[in-house]
Formats: C-alpha cells, sequence, structure tokens
C-alpha cells in the first residue's frame, strides 16, 4: 500500500516538475524590460487545431530549441490554426 501511495506522489510530482519547465509566452514590452535575448524562430508547421494547441506546440517547440520563452509574431488560420514565434533565453 505505502508503494502505490509514494508511487502515485512521485508520478504527480514528476507531471508539474515538467510544465515548470515549458517556455512561457512573452509580450514585445516583456522582452525589451527582460533584455531577451533571441535564438531565432519556431512554427506550428500546420498541426495545431486550435489557438490552445498552436501554444503548447510553440512551447514545446521552443523548448527543444533551449529558450525559455516565446512571443507570437505571426498567426493563420486556414482549417488549421498557424503560428510563428520567436524564442528567446
Amino acid at each position: 500500500m505505502k508503494f502505490i501511495k509514494y508511487t502515485i506522489t512521485a508520478l504527480v510530482a514528476g507531471v508539474f516538475s515538467f510544465s515548470a519547465f515549458a517556455a512561457e509566452e512573452v509580450t514585445q514590452k516583456q522582452v525589451d524590460e527582460m533584455k531577451l535575448e533571441s535564438l531565432g524562430t519556431i512554427s506550428t508547421t500546420n498541426h495545431a487545431t486550435s489557438p490552445m494547441d498552436a501554444h503548447k506546440i510553440l512551447s514545446s517547440e521552443a523548448d527543444k530549441k533551449g529558450g525559455r520563452y516565446f512571443r507570437v509574431i505571426a498567426g493563420r488560420e486556414h482549417g488549421l490554426i498557424s503560428a510563428v514565434a520567436e524564442v528567446y533565453k
């Protein structure tokens, strides 16, 4: 019983710690105030079916690129949601 309790606790803690490392969306004002350094751009590559999906994809792609923040610079809806963002560290 204790093993199951500790396993569930560890899994829940892991889920919350993973989301703590996800890149955050920022505004241009925040970029300027925080003096963030650009790492380039990323895109959703036409896989998002909603704005929330696009946000998750951009956050994940920013993480892969080594960024802590991203700023959406373009977006379009054409059946799917396409978005482009600049990544910052």
